[in-house]
């Protein structure tokens, strides 16, 4: 985050990308300047790595890092805590009523289309997905 006000959008944003277990960053500002006020409070408040130039940002999010597509566990309830971040993300994307096909749920889990392919396959073993004719939709019950 380079800017962010107190209560900015950008602060709910970045929990909730703190909660999938993504890596934040922020640019700290002037501590005079409510525009930095955001930025150092996720510092503060999230655990954000202090991000000063472009190699600690590369050192944050590097280009060629692969997502971790263990530790799948229990895909609902009680062991829902247990899952892994890119299979949080993965639920997050699949909507229970509206069939979504694999490249919008990859666009949306922020994965390749091999990794929604492979997860859902497993997940589709496990009786926590199903697919439709239109896309794939998270089984409740």
């Amino acid at each position: 985050m380079l800017e962010a006000g107190w209560r900015s959008g950008s602060l709910n944003t970045a929990g909730h990308a703190s909660t999938l277990g993504r890596p934040l960053g922020a640019v700290p500002g002037p501590v005079t300047s409510a525009a930095s006020a955001g930025c150092h409070r996720l510092i503060r408040d999230f655990t954000a790595v202090c991000v000063t130039n472009p190699d600690e940002m590369a050192e944050l999010a590097p280009l060629d890092s692969a997502p971790t597509l263990f530790a799948l566990g229990d895909a609902s309830g009680a062991g829902a805590a247990d899952r892994s971040p890119e299979l949080t993300r993965l639920f997050d994307a699949i909507s229970v009523r509206s069939p979504r096909p694999v490249a919008d749920i990859a666009a949306r889990a922020g994965l390749s289309l091999d990794a929604v392919r492979a997860l859902l396959g497993a997940l589709e073993l496990d009786g926590e997905v199903a697919e439709r004719q239109k896309g794939w939709v998270r089984v409740v019950g």
